[in-house]
């Protein structure tokens, strides 16, 4: 089997390509509210950080972020400051910082679903699943139909192999929305891992009708197909798949291994070797080249 990165794909999120969320500058009225001269300061601060976020100065809005703070350390609008700097430092890929921040913001308020969300995608960007399945398990206390957190505790469940659990999120999702894409790719993928084929191949054929132009189901079905060892409509498939999208790595990929199995090394150099081009680590395909000689 050779899943999708990360096994969600570049549409639902995980992302862990997620869009990075921006709820935190909807809190900027709260520092608008009137307040004394010494929390004008303060306030001025924080609306020059926003303004500096608004124009992507990212560092400049960091340090405005960390005067404000410091300048009231008990103010209880910090709960909006530290999540306002918890996006930035995400955005400069300050991970740890970011999940500082976050953690300080929720101090003051520790039942804010966007916040909550907010740290889980950068523990499941940093492979810390337990932690992102705690979060998201504190979204669902405060909100049952949040459809991200259903959508990424489902797949982390699947991470955990618990595959009912996983199946119990997913539907939840789908009941909530029917359409959702992330939700019947994930599904798609739990019934795979469940060696369940037919059931994915079910659900994967109605979405290759509904979005014929989306490279992305090509691939997840030649997966399917490649598992139950129907390659030459997975060949199909992955040549459908690099027509829509040359870039495509997950394509090339699985269709240099499936050549490779069939003892067509010419052609699987090929595919490994465009991987490449595309930015797979050689260490990632020296043992598969060396098989191709």
């Amino acid at each position: 089997m050779f899943p999708l990165s990360g096994e969600i794909c570049e549409k639902g999120q995980f992302t862990l390509g997620r869009k990075l969320r921006k709820s935190a500058l909807a809190y900027v009225l709260f520092l608008l509210l009137p307040s004394s001269l010494c929390a004008q300061t303060y306030q001025e601060l924080a609306e020059k950080a926003v303004e500096s976020i608004e124009k992507d100065s990212l560092q400049q809005a960091e340090n405005l972020l960390l005067q404000a703070l410091k300048l009231e350390p008990n103010n209880a609008k910090n709960t909006f400051l530290f999540s306002n700097l918890g996006l930035v430092q995400r955005r400069l890929g300050e991970l740890d910082k970011a999940l500082d921040s976050y953690s300080y913001a929720l101090n003051f308020a520790p039942k804010a679903v966007p916040i909550l969300l907010d740290r889980a995608a950068i523990y499941l960007e940093v492979g810390n699943l337990d932690r992102a399945y705690a979060d998201y398990c504190l979204v669902l206390d405060e909100d049952k139909q949040n459809q991200e957190a259903l959508l990424y505790r489902a797949y982390i469940y699947v991470m955990r192999r618990d595959y009912s659990a996983a199946r119990i999120d997913y539907n939840r999702l789908l009941e909530l929305d029917p359409q959702s894409y992330s939700g019947r790719l994930g599904l798609a993928t739990l019934e795979q891992k469940d060696g369940k084929f037919r059931e994915a191949l079910d659900i994967l054929n109605k979405m290759v009708v509904q979005s014929p132009e989306d490279p992305t189901l090509y691939v997840a079905r030649a997966n399917v197909e490649h598992d139950m060892q129907y390659d030459d409509l997975a060949l199909v498939d992955l040549e459908e798949a690099v027509r829509l999208n040359p870039s495509l790595v997950e394509a090339y990929l699985l269709r240099g291994n499936i050549y490779l199995a069939q003892k067509k090394k010419s052609l699987a150099k090929a595919d490994f070797e465009k991987a490449l081009s595309l930015g797979v680590p050689s260490a990632d395909l020296h043992e598969l080249l060396r098989q191709c000689k």
